[in-house]
């Protein structure tokens, strides 16, 4: 049955137009944005995933960078102890070299006290950013000393300043239903203790050795020298770890982050080749439903024919 108030072909035609015209436009929408979830209409569960693992991406990142000001901290703390660390051998070797010398010892002292000096540089520049790691802005206190006749240290060279601590440097995000923080422990170490001591060693270090109980002095003196080079050691040491350990975590910090994004990318990214595919049958489609609606709707004019 032919009408003049209901084309069914040309509604159907119509129907099947729009249809075309919303793919091509969703098509055109992924093209243009790269991505086949945009929102939570395209696909609600992609989408409220790849938003919480967005976020865990840049909480990493940014961790990661924040890693970075406290890896350069302990990086330049570990060069000035390793520097005082090497300082700290030829001091001793000068203290060894005393032990069977024949006069010499005021050009030895003279030494040792130069040695010192350079300890006492590189401790005040082993500072990043106003950082301070191995203790060179402590307020001096109770002074280090060596017994005259023993060559003992007498005091611990406390050096007056607050006791070095340690900080806890946040790593990471752990999620059991909240969020909680994973953290590394970095220690401030107090590098000035030990100058102090080697300062202490190198004072009145002629005299002593060249008095009565200079040969007790001189062997009791390489003892208390060689502890206190040990604890440099021990800190330079300490410091390497440290360091290695925040190299490790940004490592593993940027491999989380690479993996967190492509996850996320194959989730919500468009397949370009599919997309450019998909175009192009749908603008074939589009084109062939225009003629389709054409020719439906010139249907009704086959009904004057009836009336001529």
């Amino acid at each position: 049955m032919s009408s003049i108030n209901t084309n069914a072909s040309a509604m159907s035609a119509l129907s099947t137009l729009r249809q075309i015209n919303s793919n091509l436009e969703s098509t055109q929408g992924r093209i243009s944005t790269g991505l086949k979830v945009e929102s939570g209409k395209d696909n609600a569960a992609y989408f409220q995933i790849s938003e919480t693992m967005k976020g865990d991406s840049s909480v990493y990142a940014s961790i990661n960078e924040g890693l970075t000001l406290t890896k350069n901290s302990v990086a330049t703390a570990r060069l000035g102890a390793e520097t005082i660390n090497e300082l700290g051998q030829q001091f001793l070797d000068k203290v060894a070299f005393a032990q069977g010398a024949t006069g010499g010892q005021a050009e030895i002292e003279n030494d040792l006290n130069e040695l010192v000096k350079q300890m006492t540089t590189t401790l005040e520049q082993s500072t990043f950013n106003g950082d301070d790691m191995l203790a060179a802005g402590a307020a001096a206190g109770t002074a280090a000393a060596v017994a005259a006749a023993t060559g003992v240290l007498t005091s611990a060279g406390d050096s007056g300043g607050a006791a070095p601590t340690d900080r806890n440097v946040v790593t990471g995000i752990s999620r059991a239903g909240t969020y909680k923080t994973t953290s590394i422990t970095v220690g401030t170490h107090d590098m000035q203790k030990q100058v102090a001591n080697f300062a202490a060693i190198a004072t009145g270090f002629a005299a002593n050795a060249e008095a009565a109980t200079g040969e007790a002095f001189l062997a009791g003196v390489l003892a208390s020298t060689e502890g206190v080079a040990g604890a440099v050691t021990d800190i330079a040491t300490k410091l390497g770890q440290s360091e290695k350990s925040l190299e490790n975590q940004q490592q593993f910090l940027s491999s989380v982050v690479d993996n967190i994004d492509a996850g996320v990318g194959s989730m919500i990214d468009a397949n370009m080749e599919e997309e450019a595919a998909r175009l192009q049958a749908l603008q074939v489609q589009q084109q062939l439903a225009t003629q389709s609606l054409s020719i439906a709707n010139q249907a009704p004019q086959n009904i004057l024919s009836l009336f001529r």
